[in-house]
């Protein structure tokens, strides 16, 4: 919501008036150069909506303060130059109005437009997220990052990697709807003070890692050639893509990285496929490489990689991982009820290069249980698990 700045209004009052943090106010104006404002700029106020209302015989902004729970100066600086005793029946005034509500929707199938749809609909209603891209997949679909927060903590989490195991993007998405909702309405989650974590941690988000996967997976093949015979092609003449796990020219994302890539490479298929098939090299495919750069750049003090099924907390590679990721592990299994467990003869993912090559703990999480892709009657009882995976990565 933008509000005009009057004379004599600050960001500390703003802060006093919507009861919302001043920090949040200042992180969702970052172009200002101070605190001090000119009359006529505008601000923007995070987590309230303008609603029209039209003023009925009888109403005053008295009668609409006490309907709506909004202190009537608030409606005063929705409306510049209204005249509270000049309201007109048939009118039409803004009223601010508190998001107490979910913007995600995530127990849907939720494909990469689905998914854009709701982190334009966040950054509106919540401007000091911001939400960069790290670059463009093989189809040109821009890969959004989201980042949270000022701390010195830098954690990430990430979704998607793998086409079919596309509920775990709504699953971050709508804890990332709820941390904020969390931090505006000033309501804990899980006994949490959301606001501690906002301070201490900058939280990186890259909730799915492969949107032309994704939407293989669930809206079938691309409509344009080439791609359309040849994913059929590789999916050996089936339409079917339920099986997919790989980007959309038949890379499996999760086997791209220099981690004992070689030992990965020489159990798994040497051709383009649904899944299983690291490339002719590491780091050949643009997602993957994205993903590394984006590593690189943020200096991560851990990584948490969110992947289905099994319910499993893989915590380790080659012995490399530093004694905390031990006893992150045991926190993340408390908080879900999953099981933490040290390695597999698995090698090339996200997390093993993590922990190679900076010594410091990264996770891959296995949500719910049974066969990818996991059926979205599942969604609630995931979120339920990884809540406690989600709050633990911050406040650990």
């Amino acid at each position: 919501m933008d509000i005009v700045v009057r004379a004599g209004d600050s960001l500390w009052s703003y802060s006093q008036l919507f009861t919302i943090r001043l920090q949040l106010i200042k992180d969702s104006n970052r172009e200002l150069q101070s605190d001090r404002l000119s009359v006529g700029q505008r601000i923007r106020i995070p987590g309230f909506v303008l609603q029209n209302y039209r003023i009925k015989s009888g109403d005053s902004l008295w009668r609409i303060s006490e309907h709506y729970k909004i202190p009537i100066d608030a409606i005063m600086l929705a409306n510049p130059g209204l005249i509270p005793t000049q309201l007109q029946i048939g009118q039409t005034i803004h009223v601010p109005l508190r998001v107490t509500w979910r913007i995600v929707q995530g127990k849907q199938p939720y494909d990469y437009s689905q998914m854009m749809t709701d982190l334009r609909q966040l950054r509106a209603v919540y401007p000091f997220l911001r939400v960069p891209s790290i670059g463009r997949s093989v189809l040109g679909k821009e890969i959004p990052e989201v980042t949270i927060g000022n701390g010195m903590k830098r954690v990430h989490y990430n979704g998607s990697f793998h086409a079919n195991e596309w509920i775990t993007t709504p699953v971050i998405m709508t804890f990332l709807n709820d941390y904020v909702l969390s931090l505006i309405n000033l309501q804990p989650i899980r006994g949490l003070s959301t606001y501690r974590l906002y301070k201490e941690n900058f939280l990186s988000i890259v909730p799915m890692v492969n949107p032309d996967g994704v939407n293989l997976v669930l809206n079938g093949p691309p409509a344009d050639e080439p791609w359309k015979s040849k994913v059929v092609e590789l999916n050996k003449g089936s339409e079917d893509f339920s099986g997919w796990k790989a980007n959309i020219r038949g890379v499996d994302l999760n086997d791209q990285f220099p981690a004992k890539w070689e030992e990965e490479r020489a159990d798994n298929p040497k051709e383009p496929g649904p899944r299983d098939y690291g490339g002719e090299r590491p780091l050949s495919e643009p997602e993957a490489i994205q993903m590394a750069e984006l590593t690189r750049r943020r200096d991560f003090s851990r990584v948490l990689a969110f992947h289905t099924q099994g319910k499993v907390i893989y915590w380790g590679f080659e012995n490399l991982e530093p004694p905390e990721s031990e006893i992150l592990a045991k926190e993340f299994g408390r908080a879900s009820g999953y099981e933490p467990v040290q390695t597999i003869e698995s090698y090339a993912g996200y997390k093993d290069w993590f922990i190679q090559d900076w010594r410091r703990p990264g996770f891959t999480i296995e949500l719910g249980s049974g066969t990818n892709p996991l059926p979205i009657t599942q969604f609630d009882g995931i979120y339920q698990e990884a809540l406690g995976i989600f709050l633990a990565g911050l406040y650990m």
